[in-house]
């Protein structure tokens, strides 16, 4: 749309519908309005870029303005894939954030089309897992507003029944045994002061039975829920048996698609959403958790605690390994078998000799070969069976290895 002599810029398209009307109030009525902080270590070319998209946007120049947008993404993620993580700079991130959203914002413009709003959902979750937080977090509220205007999700009538999927074989394995000789002991919801005199300070493992009883999450979490919450939310996905396999992989796919393809299909590939920050990325999901009393024995505050999902079906496998955190596995739904070794028996675990595996043990904890880690069989253990409701205190170092026994979705709070 071009500029009339003696005019300025022309305004935005109105907003002529419902969706449009929300997520344009996100945004300032100028592009002048508008803070674009972009760190200097962005190339001023696609800075330049990014600036001209956002005024092709605040011109109404939809169409020109997406071309920008993807020209943008597609030079940012180059940056986002090139070399170790932990070095990409954060202004490259955000620069990722700000494109997926004016994409995001342009694919929801009249005319659209009839998946327009799932498809930006699908960006802005890109920008949420690929970027950082921009403009207040606003990803965050748009995607609000998106899911408020996404089609209500309900069952298939061919899904199966939860309590179906609780029973279902975890893959021809057994429930193991748990001998009360070396079963980790559990408490009922002791002091804090107990807690860090017995278990804390000592690093023994313990579980802690009461204390997320009352987490809404323990009454309202199903399948069902989930697909209510999430289902159009874009989530990485492992792919194979445990990650230190040859043919694991990770791919990006929705919830929905995930409990389709991975939970209630009766196949043999296993997808686990594993790991994942989800309730960051899903605020309507972490109002129904809490986080454990027991953290606040830590040195940092509560906003730098580490909580993760793990959400997959029977069979899936974390292979014995240790984290440099305290940690707090708290299951809400299904069981899990958990085997811990204290960081004392590390050489009998025979860890991995690379430095990207050096955490992990070579050792496969159910069905070891003795003949190639013969001081594996003496290492001593403790172990139990994870129910809903209860959460398992994994010292720092200590390694674990976790199977889940039935449909399983577990919380990890990661402290220092």
């Amino acid at each position: 749309m071009a500029e009339k002599d003696g005019e300025g810029p022309a305004d935005p398209p109105a907003c002529t519908d419902a969706l449009w009307g929300a997520l344009r109030a996100l945004l300032p009525h100028t592009k002048e309005e508008l803070s674009l902080e972009l760190g200097t270590q962005v190339d001023g070319s696609v800075a330049a870029l990014l600036r001209q998209a956002v005024g092709l946007f605040y011109e109404g120049r939809r169409d020109e303005c997406l071309q920008a947008c993807e020209a943008v993404l597609d030079y940012t993620w180059e940056k986002l894939n090139t070399g170790p993580w932990q070095d990409v700079e954060k202004a490259w991130r955000q620069l990722y954030s700000l494109s997926c959203l004016f994409k995001a914002l342009c694919l929801c413009q009249e005319p659209r089309e009839a998946t327009a709003v799932a498809e930006a959902l699908r960006v802005c979750d890109m920008g949420l897992l690929m970027g950082a937080a921009v403009l207040g977090d606003i990803l965050i509220k748009v995607v609000a507003v998106l899911q408020a205007h996404l089609p209500s999700r309900k069952r298939s009538a061919h899904s199966l029944r939860q309590d179906q999927l609780r029973t279902k074989k975890a893959r021809g394995s057994p429930v193991p045994t748990v001998p009360s000789e070396t079963a980790v002991p559990r408490l009922h919801r002791p002091t804090l002061q107990h807690f860090r005199t017995h278990f804390l300070l000592p690093r023994r493992p313990v579980v802690l039975e009461g204390v997320a009883d009352h987490w809404p999450c323990m009454k309202k979490w199903s399948l069902q829920y989930i697909r209510e919450v999430a289902g159009g939310r874009t989530v990485p996905v492992e792919l194979g048996s445990r990650y230190t396999d040859e043919d694991w992989s990770q791919t990006l796919m929705t919830v929905d698609d995930f409990i389709t393809t991975y939970v209630e299909s009766e196949t043999e590939n296993i997808g686990y959403l594993a790991q994942h920050q989800l309730f960051e990325q899903v605020p309507e999901l972490k109002q129904d958790i809490g986080i454990p009393d027991y953290c606040c024995l830590g040195d940092r505050d509560e906003e730098e605690i580490t909580i993760n999902a793990w959400f997959g079906p029977p069979g899936t496998v974390s292979p014995l390994h240790q984290d440099p955190q305290q940690n707090f596995l708290t299951q809400v739904m299904g069981r899990k078998y958990i085997r811990l070794y204290s960081p004392q028996q590390s050489e009998a675990l025979y860890p991995h000799e690379t430095h990207l595996l050096h955490n992990t043990s070579q050792v496969d904890v159910e069905n070891p070969d003795l003949e190639r880690f013969p001081k594996f069989a003496e290492a001593p253990f403790l172990s139990c069976i994870l129910s809903p409701g209860e959460t398992l205190f994994i010292p720092e170092k200590h390694w674990h290895y976790v199977r889940a026994l039935d449909l399983s979705f577990s919380v990890s709070f990661w402290w220092s």
